[in-house]
């Protein structure tokens, strides 16, 4: 995947994002990261199938220097761990009405300055028979390209592969993607969603 320009607004190195770059060498693991393409976007993460993505991804996002946000079920988002999540750039949602939601972050993308939102595409650590389609509705919502996140246990990289602009072609879509992720297994590769969308 082609790195693209730039994104609008570079963060330069902190203490905490060395601090956390250095956990991750210290676990064994190297951060992979393309250039984002832009100051907005969506950023997928594939695949997720284990309760370990969770403290990986915060220190991937903690040595990137980004202030990516995320969104969560609003369940997690109990005391004590509420105040420390929405540090961690959590934000609680509700499933209950998917189709507001996907308005409500669509509007958040057009209006900020800065926003690239996290999630992952399979929404579950459980084995499906394909991925939600959300992110990909909202990336065309907002008209903002997706990144490819990853983790990958095989090799213990971390971070982003690159980037793509949904062509509203869903099969080929799809395709691109796919292709992207071939070959990265997880904690417990036989808990991955195959790459396709619902019909």
């Amino acid at each position: 995947m082609p790195a693209g320009p730039a994104a609008a607004r570079t963060f330069p190195p902190t203490w905490r994002s060395r601090l956390c770059a250095g956990l991750l060498r210290l676990l064994g693991w190297r951060l992979v990261m393309v250039p984002l393409p832009g100051p907005r976007g969506v950023l997928i993460v594939y695949p997720h199938t284990s309760n370990w993505d969770f403290p990986l991804g915060v220190l991937a996002r903690g040595a990137m220097g980004l202030p990516l946000s995320w969104i969560g079920k609003h369940t997690l988002f109990r005391w004590p761990l509420a105040p420390l999540l929405r540090w961690l750039g959590g934000t609680p949602v509700n499933r209950s009405a998917p189709g507001r939601l996907i308005e409500e972050l669509a509007e958040a993308l057009r209006s900020r300055e800065w926003m690239w939102l996290a999630l992952s595409p399979e929404g579950t650590r459980r084995r499906l028979d394909h991925w939600r389609s959300g992110f990909y509705r909202l990336a065309r919502a907002a008209e903002v390209p997706v990144g490819l996140g990853f983790i990958d246990f095989a090799t213990r990289r971390i971070g982003v592969l690159g980037h793509l602009e949904l062509s509203g072609d869903e099969a080929a879509d799809m395709a691109r993607i796919a292709a992207a992720y071939q070959g990265l297994r997880g904690f417990r590769p036989e808990q991955a969603s195959p790459i396709r969308l619902p019909p």
